[in-house]
Order: C-alpha cells, then structure tokens, then sequence
C-alpha cells in the first residue's frame, strides 16, 4: 500500500457553485467520494439534486433548520441531525429556520 499524506482543502481552495439560492462549497470529489457543505439563507431554497444513480449521500445539519424534500416525502433536520439519500433519489434542501443553515454532505462512491 501506498502512503498518501493528509491534505488541508482551505475553504478559498474548494470548489464554489450555486443550486438555486444554496452556496455550494466542494472540497473533495473522486473517484472513492465527494465531500462539501452547503449554506442556505432563511426561506431559501436549493435548486433541485437530480440524485446520485450509484451513490448513496449523506447530508449532516451543522447549524439551523432544513427540510430536505424528495419525489415522496420530506424530512426535517435540525443540528445534529443527519439523514442518507439513497441512489438515485432526487432531492432539494430548504431553510425553514430563522438563521442561515450549514449542510455538510458526502457521497460515496465518487466520481
């Protein structure tokens, strides 16, 4: 096996987009996962997440209140809380508290 060192992704370093109003940050994404945050205002909304055909995607609320709404239901997530998506579930996230909310998400596999 190999060694690879640990890398520091600086936030001015990651990767910055837009779905919708949600600011997308990405600091990893290859070919074993992806890694990001996103940040969402109150009453915002991010454009729709087609889903992930062979990845399963982990959203971790870091701060507020989202709800995250899929093809059949939505679920509420405060900090602490975290919910997976499966493969290939489409999916868009919605501030519905009174602070902006931070997302950490992840995906495995990559690509």
């Amino acid at each position: 096996m190999s060694y690879v060192p640990a890398t520091v992704v600086k936030e001015v370093d990651a990767r910055c987009f837009f779905e919708g109003a949600e600011r997308c940050m990405e600091y990893l994404r290859e070919g074993r996962m992806w890694f990001g945050t996103s940040m969402l205002l109150p009453g915002e909304e991010g454009a729709l997440d087609p889903g992930h055909p062979s990845s399963v995607e982990v959203f971790y609320c870091c701060q507020g209140q989202i709800v995250v709404l899929d093809e059949r239901s939505s679920f509420e997530l405060q900090a602490g809380d975290a919910l997976i998506i499966p493969e290939g579930d489409p999916h868009t996230l919605r501030n519905v508290g009174q602070e902006p909310a931070l997302v950490v998400w992840a995906g495995a596999p990559g690509g």
